[in-house]
């Protein structure tokens, strides 16, 4: 099977104690990458960090809707420098996030502009998270011209994914896909094109049943795979060279 784990976390302090183990085991257990996730300016500069270290991964760097509140005017050249490190693919994660309010709405879209702008300039792909936020982030994408884009953890409605598919967007899906509540993202999983879907962890969140509430990491995607390969009647072998072979072409990564 091949796992490309398209969103991680794993400079998050649940990793602290065996960061290292986790990620050398990894390629042993047939994940052949993994994206790193920046949050903000320093977590941005530890997925780098991560990067570095282990050849498989690559990162994203971006300041997250819950962190537009703390960001600061120089922080779109830091992050323009940091982008341009080697193994920098994405900016990211940016976007919207209205369930908890964590810096106000017009902060969080002034952000979320200055940064597609960042990734338009510097011709990279973002990476998009939106919560409870459907109808501004749609009306943000719709103003916003040759950004290409993934939408992590995606759970909206089949109707927003078939306009969000007709402005080029990929879609991205965890473990929620194995979740009992999770007809929303079944529909759209069973209804995209093949060619636009992608699969994440979020880890170390959003752990897969039958591990809900633990610690996910990159291995446990093969039953995500499981379940679109269930949902399109092929293996879960295809599905994860399909998935990993649309991330490599995202991120561009050969």
């Amino acid at each position: 099977m091949t796992i490309f784990d398209t969103h991680a976390h794993y400079d998050d302090p649940r990793f602290a104690s065996d960061l290292d183990e986790v990620l050398t085991n990894l390629p042993q257990k047939d994940v052949c990458n993994v994206i790193n996730i920046g949050c903000d300016v320093d977590t941005s500069k530890m997925c780098l960090d991560i990067a570095d270290k282990y050849d498989y991964c690559y990162a994203a760097v971006g300041i997250h809707p819950h962190d537009a509140g703390k960001a600061q005017d120089g922080d779109i050249d830091r992050l323009r420098k940091l982008a341009q490190h080697p193994k920098a693919v994405a900016i990211g994660e940016i976007g919207l996030d209205y369930h908890y309010d964590f810096a106000p709405h017009e902060v969080q879209i002034d952000w979320f502009e200055r940064q597609l702008a960042l990734a338009k300039e510097l011709d990279m792909p973002v990476v998009i998270h939106e919560r409870e936020a459907v109808e501004d982030c749609l009306k943000v994408l719709r103003n916003t011209k040759d950004v290409r884009g993934v939408l992590h953890c995606y759970s909206g409605s089949w109707e927003t994914a078939k306009e969000l598919l007709k402005m080029g967007y990929y879609l991205s899906f965890t473990g929620v896909l194995t979740f009992k509540n999770a007809r929303r993202a079944l529909e759209v999983v069973q209804n995209m094109p093949l060619d636009r879907l992608m699969v994440e962890t979020d880890a170390p969140y959003m752990a897969p049943e039958p591990f809900r509430g633990k610690r996910c990491d990159s291995t446990m995607i093969r039953y995500m795979l499981e379940k679109i390969a269930d949902l399109r009647g092929i293996t879960p072998e295809e599905a994860g060279e399909i998935t990993a072979a649309n991330a490599r072409r995202f991120f561009g990564i050969k």
